[in-house]
């Protein structure tokens, strides 16, 4: 009996705790409600300008993917003008280049034979120019210097013959 006894005692003991235990989580569970009641009613409060908040940002963005669908199509229209204009300087360059090799190899070709034309001209000149200016020279200082001799008459001085042998020697 006394087993019975401790058994039901035990028994009680449980249920009492059991019950404590539930009692307990219904107030807890009140005062959740009663916060989440309260905390409604504020985001009730607020909930428009939420809302219209919510609808300018989607509005908001929107106008921006449209702005940058823009951006993006008219960056690539300006690179793909950039690349043209690029490749149009680049064969402008290439072409001048060009030009300017041909160019300077016909100056240079020009300048050669100039050279070689003014080199013929000089050579020329000292031929039928020069060339019979001293033959007349050569011929004059021997007329001269035959007058000159015969001119002197008689015997050469001791002093002119003296500075004759010295050329001489």
């Amino acid at each position: 009996m006394q087993l019975d006894q401790n058994l039901s005692i035990v028994l009680i003991v449980f249920v009492a705790v059991a019950s404590l235990a539930l009692l307990l989580q219904f107030v807890i569970l009140l005062a959740t409600f009663l916060v989440v009641r309260k905390l409604q009613a504020k985001i009730l409060e607020i909930w428009p300008e939420v809302a219209a908040t919510a609808k300018s940002t989607r509005r908001t963005a929107e106008n921006v993917e449209k702005q940058v669908v823009k951006i993006g199509e008219s960056s690539k229209a300006l690179l793909e003008t950039t690349n043209r204009q690029v490749a149009k300087i680049d064969e402008l360059l290439n072409d001048a280049t060009t030009r300017a090799k041909v160019q300077i190899e016909r100056a240079e070709m020009v300048l050669d034979d100039t050279l070689g034309r003014a080199q013929e001209t000089v050579s020329i000149v000292q031929r039928t120019v020069l060339r019979p200016i001293r033959e007349v020279h050569g011929v004059l200082t021997g007329i001269r210097t035959t007058l000159s001799y015969l001119g002197r008459g008689g015997r050469p001085t001791v002093d002119h013959a003296t500075a004759d042998e010295e050329m001489f020697i």
